[in-house]
This record gives C-alpha cells, sequence and structure tokens, in this order.
C-alpha cells in the first residue's frame, strides 16, 4: 500500500518540520529580565491548568472507554468491543498530546514575540507565526498519522476497519470538547473578570499590572484558543478522515483500497501546502500584518489545489471529484472573506456596532447581537451552494454513490489548508500575550503600538479560524451523517435511506436535537458567569489593599490563577456530561431512525447558532478596539465603557459557547457511529 506509506512518510516530514520551526523561535531572543518575569508566569498557570484538566479528563475518559466496553460485550461482540474501546483511548491520548505540544510552544513564543517587537514589527509576526504554525502542523500531522497507524493496525480487512477506527474519532471528540470548554470558560472568566472591574470600575489600561487578574487572562489565552482550539480541529479532521473513509467502502467495487486511503492522502498533501504557505509568509515593516497572512493562505490555497488534482487523478482517475475538492477549498476562502467582513473593523459591521456604543452598552449590545443574527446568512448560503456542487460533480462522475462520496471530498478540500489556518489562529494569543508583556514590563508606547497592531490582526485571525471550523463542521456533519445512515443499514441488512420526521418518535428526536444546542450554550455561558464571579470578587477585594492601585504593593496574581482554574475546571463537567449523555438516553430510548432526526437537526442548529456567537463575539470585540484605536473619544470615554462592556457579552459566546459548539457538532456525529448497535 503504496498510498499509506506515502501518507507515513509526509506526516513525519511534517512533525520534523514542525520541530525545525519550534528550534527557530527557541533560539530567539527573550527580552528583558521583568519581561521574563511576565513570560515565566503565565507559563506555570497554563501548565498548571492544564495538567489538572487532563487529569480530570482522563479520568472521565477512562471511565467512557469502560462503558463501551461493557456495552459492547453486552451484546455480544467482544471484537468491537475491543477495537472500539482501546481505539477511544488512543485517539484521546492523541487529541490531548496535540493540545499540549502546541501550548508548550506557544507560552514561549509569546516573550520571544515580545522581545522581537521593540525592534521590527515585520520580525515579530514571522515568530509568533511560525510559533503559531508548530501547533498547525504538530496537530493536523499527528491527527493523520494517528487514524494511518489505527487502519494499519486493524487493516486485515480494509472494507471493515474504517467502521472499526470510529472509537479513535469519538476519543478525539470526547477530549476535545472538555478541552474547549474548559479553557473557554477559563479564558474568559478571567477576562470578564478582568476587564469589569479594571477597564469599567478601576479605569486602568488593559493589562495594567495592577490588575491581579491580568496574569490569569493572559494564561487563559493559551488554555482556550491554544490547547482548546487545537484539540479541536485535531478531532476535526481525524472524525472527517474517518468518516470520508467510511464512505469510500462503498465505492470498494469501484476504487478498490484507493477510495478508502484518498482522503489520507489529500489530507497529506495539504500538509505540504500549508508548509509552504507558512514560509512563505514575509511582510515589510509598515505593512498591514494581515495582508502578509492573506498572501500566505492563497499560496496555500493554489497549491492545495493543485496538489489535490494530483491526488485526484492518481488515486481516483476521475476528473469530477476534483471539482468537488475544489469545492471545498473555495468554500474555505468565501468563509474566510465572509469572517472577515462581519469581524474586522473596516467594514459595516464592526462599525456599526462602535457608533451604536455612543449611547451607552444597551444599544452596543443591540446592535452587537443583530450582526450576530445577519451574519448566519452568508455562511449557510454558502456552505448549501458548496454541497450541491460537490453532490453534482459527485453525480456527475458516473459512480454509484458518487454524489455522497463527492461531498466527502469537498469536505477533504475545504480541511486542505488546515494547518495553515490552525497556525493563524494560535498566531492570535501568542500577539495577545507579547502585547500584555509589553504593557506589564513598562515598554514604550511605539512598542505598544506595534503588538497592538498585531493584537488586532491576531483577533481577525482567531475569528477566520472559528468560521472555518464551523464550515468544515457543517460539511462534515453532512459527510458523518451519511456515514451514521450506512452505519445503520449495515448492522440491520436493511436499506435505511430517509429519516420520516411525520413520525412521533423521531420528531420528538429532532426537537430534542435541537434543545440540546441550546441547553448546552446556556450551560457553558453560565459556567463563565459564575466562574468570572469569583474572579471579579477577588479583584475587588485586592483593589482595597493599601498600596496596589497605587502601584507600590505587587497584586496576588497567583491567586487569581487558582481561583479561575479552580472554578473553569468544576464548571465545566454539567455541560460536558450533558453534551456526552443525553445523546445516549435519546438513542436508547427512540432508537436509530430519532437518533438520526436528532443528529440532523441538532447539527443544523448547532451550525446557526456557533456561526452567530462566533462571528456576533468577534465583532464586539473589534467594535472596542476600533474605539480603542481613537474612535468616538478612544480609551476611557463613554462609547468605550459601553463597547467594554458588549465585549464582555461577546467574549464567552466566541471563545467558550461558540467555539464548543463546533466540537459538540461532531461529537453527535462519532457517538452516534460508535454506539449505532445500541440504537438498533
Amino acid at each position: 500500500m503504496f498510498a499509506l506509506e506515502l501518507v507515513f512518510a509526509i506526516s513525519i516530514i511534517s512533525l520534523g518540520f514542525a520541530g525545525y520551526l519550534a528550534w527557530f523561535v527557541l533560539k530567539q531572543e527573550t527580552g528583558t529580565p521583568k519581561m521574563r518575569t511576565i513570560s515565566d508566569a503565565i507559563k506555570e498557570g497554563a501548565e498548571a491548568f492544564l495538567k489538572r484538566q487532563y487529569v480530570t479528563i482522563s479520568a472521565l475518559a477512562i471511565v467512557l472507554a469502560a462503558v463501551i466496553f461493557i456495552g459492547y460485550s453486552a451484546l455480544g461482540d467482544p471484537q468491537r468491543a475491543w477495537y472500539t474501546s482501546v481505539s477511544f483511548i488512543f485517539g484521546a491520548f492523541c487529541s490531548a498530546l496535540a493540545g499540549i505540544i502546541g501550548m508548550f510552544i506557544s507560552v514561549r513564543t509569546n516573550i520571544r514575540t515580545a522581545a522581537a517587537s521593540t525592534k521590527s514589527a515585520a520580525n515579530a509576526l514571522k515568530i509568533a507565526l511560525r510559533g503559531g504554525a508548530v501547533s498547525g502542523l504538530t496537530i493536523v500531522a499527528m491527527s493523520l498519522l494517528g487514524v494511518s497507524i489505527i487502519f494499519y493496525a486493524l487493516g486485515a480487512n480494509p472494507t471493515e476497519t474504517p467502521f472499526m477506527m470510529v472509537g479513535f474519532g469519538f476519543g478525539a471528540s470526547f477530549v476535545a470538547l472538555f478541552a474547549q470548554l474548559g479553557g473557554g470558560i477559563y479564558t474568559k472568566a478571567a477576562d470578564v473578570g478582568a476587564d469589569l472591574v479594571g477597564k469599567v470600575e478601576a479605569g486602568i489600561p488593559e493589562d495594567d499590572p495592577r490588575n491581579p487578574a491580568v496574569i490569569a487572562d493572559l494564561v487563559g489565552d493559551n488554555v482556550g484558543d491554544c490547547a482548546g482550539r487545537g484539540a479541536d480541529l485535531f478531532e476535526s479532521t481525524a472524525a472527517e478522515n474517518i468518516g470520508a473513509m467510511i464512505l469510500g467502502v462503498a465505492l470498494y467495487p469501484v476504487f478498490g483500497i484507493s477510495g478508502i486511503l484518498f482522503p489520507l492522502v489529500a489530507r497529506a498533501f495539504g500538509l505540504i501546502a500549508s508548509i509552504i504557505g507558512i514560509m512563505a509568509v514575509r511582510a515589510k515593516e509598515d505593512e498591514d500584518p494581515m495582508n502578509a497572512l492573506n498572501r500566505g493562505y492563497f499560496v496555500t490555497s493554489i497549491l492545495a489545489a493543485i496538489f489535490f488534482y494530483v491526488a485526484t487523478m492518481w488515486m481516483l482517475g476521475n476528473v469530477w471529484f476534483f471539482y468537488a475538492g475544489l469545492t471545498g477549498i473555495i468554500l474555505s476562502i468565501a468563509f474566510v472573506y465572509i469572517t472577515q467582513y462581519y469581524t474586522e473593523s473596516r467594514y459595516r459591521p464592526v462599525k456599526e456596532i462602535a457608533e451604536a456604543s455612543k449611547t451607552g452598552p444597551a444599544t452596543n449590545i443591540l446592535s452587537g447581537f443583530s450582526v450576530g443574527l445577519e451574519c448566519t446568512g452568508l455562511p449557510i448560503i454558502a456552505i448549501s451552494i458548496a454541497l450541491i456542487l460537490a453532490y453534482k460533480f459527485g453525480e456527475w462522475s458516473g459512480v454509484a454513490y458518487g454524489g455522497l462520496y463527492g461531498t466527502a471530498i469537498a469536505t477533504m478540500g475545504m480541511l486542505a489548508t488546515a494547518a495553515y489556518i490552525l497556525a493563524m489562529d494560535t498566531f492570535g494569543p501568542i500577539a495577545d500575550n507579547a502585547g500584555g508583556i509589553i504593557e506589564m514590563s513598562g515598554a514604550p508606547a511605539a512598542v505598544r503600538k506595534k503588538t497592538d497592531r498585531l493584537d488586532a490582526v491576531g483577533n481577525t485571525t482567531k475569528a477566520l479560524t472559528k468560521g472555518y471550523a464551523i464550515g468544515s463542521a457543517a460539511l462534515a456533519a453532512f459527510l458523518l451523517f451519511s456515514a451514521y445512515m450506512g452505519d445503520v443499514a449495515k448492522l440491520t441488512g436493511k436499506p435505511f435511506g430517509a429519516v420520516d420526521i411525520a413520525k412521533v418518535d423521531v420528531f420528538i428526536g429532532a426537537m430534542l436535537g435541537a434543545m440540546l444546542i441550546f441547553v448546552f450554550s446556556a450551560f457553558a455561558i453560565r459556567a463563565v458567569s459564575k466562574t468570572a464571579q469569583y474572579v471579579i470578587t477577588e479583584v475587588r477585594r485586592q483593589f482595597k489593599i493599601p498600596g496596589i492601585m497605587e502601584g507600590r504593593v505587587k497584586p496576588d496574581y497567583a491567586k487569581c490563577v487558582d481561583i479561575t482554574t479552580t472554578g473553569a475546571l468544576k464548571n465545566m463537567v454539567l455541560p460536558g456530561l450533558l453534551a456526552v449523555g443525553f445523546p445516549v438516553l435519546v438513542g436508547v430510548l427512540l432508537k436509530a431512525e430519532a437518533m438520526a432526526a436528532f443528529l440532523m437537526v441538532g447539527t443544523i442548529a448547532g451550525v446557526l447558532l456557533a456561526t452567530l456567537m462566533n462571528n456576533g463575539g468577534g465583532a464586539w470585540d473589534n467594535a472596542k478596539k476600533y474605539i480603542e484605536s481613537g474612535m468616538y473619544g478612544g480609551k476611557g470615554s463613554e462609547a468605550h465603557k459601553a463597547a467594554v462592556v458588549g465585549d464582555t457579552v461577546g467574549d464567552p459566546f466566541k471563545d467558550t459557547a461558540g467555539p464548543s459548539l463546533h466540537v459538540l457538532i461532531k461529537l453527535l456525529s462519532t457517538i452516534t457511529l460508535v454506539l449505532a448497535p445500541l440504537f438498533i
């Protein structure tokens, strides 16, 4: 199987290149002793949180693996019990490891980006992006390598193996949900606490060293945006690879094993395109950093399209499937532009929110929420057009089941640039942390201006990744839904190609699927609120200590870090268990067809609500930064105070509930695939 050997080779080369980028970053200067002291505090807080978080997740994962094993054994299928439970543990381990590696480098890149910004904004951009690329390349390569190892280990019968691999995707999704949820609660509770008491009540700047929550806030950027998002995209690529391989089984009589391995080869070629795109980023000193990042993205996208053509003609020999993959690549570009339109301060939505801030927090919140509602339109239209085109291209291939396989290949196309997109995402918290280090170390205002510009671009790149993630989740949801339908048909030996929503149990299943999305989001946002209350109380207490506000006494940063850690880990359990347990209960009670409706409608509701939260929250954040740039009175003005309140509403939208919904959507799909025998 030369194709599988090629995938192994490219995955290992990509990991080696990520190691080279890590070496490049770690050899850079680390700034002044004061900057290093602040950076060390961030690093220690992030690593302590991650250690405690993964201990909790590991315990939950072991319990769930045991439940899966017992469940399959009770059904009289001991082989599937072993395969599924072991692959679940392996997927969970790989997902956790990918997140840890990404955060390990990001907390060491921030200080080097800060030090570089004292001399050159262009060099600071290069260091931050390459630090982010370590995460991007490692996560995608490890996902690909993990799926390939599982396939090779179980591959006695290639048409059966993909069905036994779903445990790997479920394990990755399970860890990703808790990593994203816990990290999201932490980062936004700290951010809300620091902003409301520091900026609004005390009137001090962002990242002011007098604020006891400022270190917790900077820690949160890493555990939420680096480790959390890393686990998110790890499980995205893993679950979607496995789902596409399952659909490839239906085309085994036509393409043989090439149809099953094609998703892995396409992903491997995407890694090569991403490596070249990352190295192509070169910024001029006074250039908008977003332009340099966009150039790298276009290089990656063009190369991904070329490599996709090569892979398609080599393995499938049918150009219509290349057109389906190209549709996915174009959709990813469309999502980049749509997200930029709704979240960048150059365009109407953000300017509208900023202008509404002049009349107070209420109008800011109303304007921001209306932007969030509005921004569901273009993404859904784009996804719909892409699905129709990909399905038609697959049908025009003349191959049986070609339409469904075409949608799977479109998903592969959209995820071809995943490593580069994730590099841009991790660039965001690195730039944010660099700005915080510059502010807290008392660097000149001119240096802070450079890091502010990188931070504003980082806000956009983080929003782009969320838009990209939800777009790929929507495409993958159709792919994984089709895989579930095929799995049920295989298990029952009967055709299962339609869901009759006129049946009362099926209709109830559909309603419960939508309900889960909203209740889960409520629990996630409430968790941020509860944890933020702990932080706010502590910050107010410390502000009353004589000498802190005058700068003569150092705040107790560690106390806020510990409070936020404890609160986040405590409050992530309920929404996490709801997301895992409720679908199982519905499937067992209402059975396979109702579960299909649950999955279908839950996915649709999840895509819409996640889009609202991601883009609405990003627009609120950049409206605040637009005012801070000097518009409508700038920092400290009434408009700025209103924008800070709006931003604190948008924060848990865009960094906790919204990203967690990406994972939930795919977790629902992997749960139904893994536990389908229980729903028959």
